[in-house]
């Protein structure tokens, strides 16, 4: 591809991030799939855990209820940090990451 792939615009349709790209491309993805993807150190360290069936439920995630994004900065010209409404916000999604996320969920 000729040039670096950049996100032209960022915003919320539905459940979800649209993200129309500098390629022509426009991609959909929910903020479920966003959120469960995040790429932080601790949320990764957790994915890589087997599941536990037995998992308590913090008081802010019961609270949370549906992820959402309540604030979208951008990180340099190359990421978006998401802060979500269960107060996580160490998540910086680089915008390939975006894009890959956003492809699969077609």
């Amino acid at each position: 591809m000729a040039g670096e792939l950049k996100p032209l615009s960022l915003k919320r349709v539905g459940d979800g991030l649209q993200v129309q790209w500098s390629d022509g491309v426009t991609t959909v993805t929910p903020w479920r799939t966003l959120r469960k993807n995040c790429p932080c150190a601790s949320c990764t360290e957790e994915r890589a855990k087997p599941p536990d069936p037995f998992r308590v439920l913090s008081p802010q995630e019961v609270a949370a209820g549906a992820p959402q994004p309540v604030a979208m900065q951008p990180v340099g010209h190359y990421a978006y940090k998401i802060t979500w409404n269960d107060g996580h916000d160490t998540g910086i999604y680089p915008v390939e990451r975006l894009r890959q996320l956003g492809e699969e969920a077609k």
